[in-house]
This record gives structure tokens, sequence and C-alpha cells, in this order.
């Protein structure tokens, strides 16, 4: 009997709608989505709220040369150069109502990609 509850659990698990994703009819939208493909599917938000990040984006390359001779055993020297720039990211919030049976959702999108879909609780009579 334990065993079939755990096949059954594991079963359920499986066959069940991944966590950060969200069904808009037959179509599964999650994290990587363009805000294009999400607009066709789930139709328009009922609030969108748009604004601009600043995100540090740093790059970083060495080369190190090791001294091979053994009287300075344990020696190098590394050259290295690092390139730090602000860059600007488009951030949009779209907020879904789709009734009091489902929960409402915010889809965060980062320069037109889905990034993130947080559950914000039960949703309103709808239209």
């Amino acid at each position: 009997m334990n065993e079939t509850k755990c096949l059954v659990f594991t079963l359920c698990l499986l066959l069940s709608m991944p966590v950060f994703a969200l069904r808009c009819d037959r179509t599964l939208i999650q994290p990587g989505d363009f805000k294009e493909d999400v607009l066709e599917y789930c139709g328009d938000p009922d609030s969108v709220q748009s604004h601009y990040e600043k995100r540090a984006n740093v790059n970083y390359a060495d080369i190190s040369q090791y001294n091979r001779n053994r009287r300075f055993s344990g020696n190098s020297i590394t050259y290295g150069q690092s390139n730090y720039r602000d860059v600007e990211v488009l951030v949009e919030e779209w907020v879904y109502n789709f009734g009091s049976s489902r929960l409402r959702k915010l889809l965060r999108f980062e320069n037109g990609r889905l990034v993130e879909v947080i559950s914000l609780g039960k949703g309103k009579y709808h239209r």
C-alpha cells in the first residue's frame, strides 16, 4: 500500500504543470518566452507598468604566466583586464486577473523576455 502511494505521488509530480509557469488556453507560458507570444496567447493584461533598471555588466579576462625557474618556484605574474559598464534594462510587469476561480499572475519581462511568473492571490470577478 505504501509503495502505491509513493508511485501515485511521483506520477502526480511528473504530470503536474511547472510551478513557475502560466497556462493560457491550451498553451503553457514560461520564463524565456517573448512578450509578443504571451500577448497572442493570453490577450491584453489588466495592468502594465514599465521602468528602466541599471545593471552592472563586468567582464574580466586574465592571462597567467608561471615562472618555470626552479629557484623561484611558486612565483607567477598575472596580466588582467576588466571592463565595467552600466546597462539599462527595460522591465515590464504585467498583471493578469483570470477571475475568482484562478490566481492573479504577475509576469515580469526584461528586454521583451519573460523572466518570472509570480502568483498574487485569488482574483476578483472578471468582467
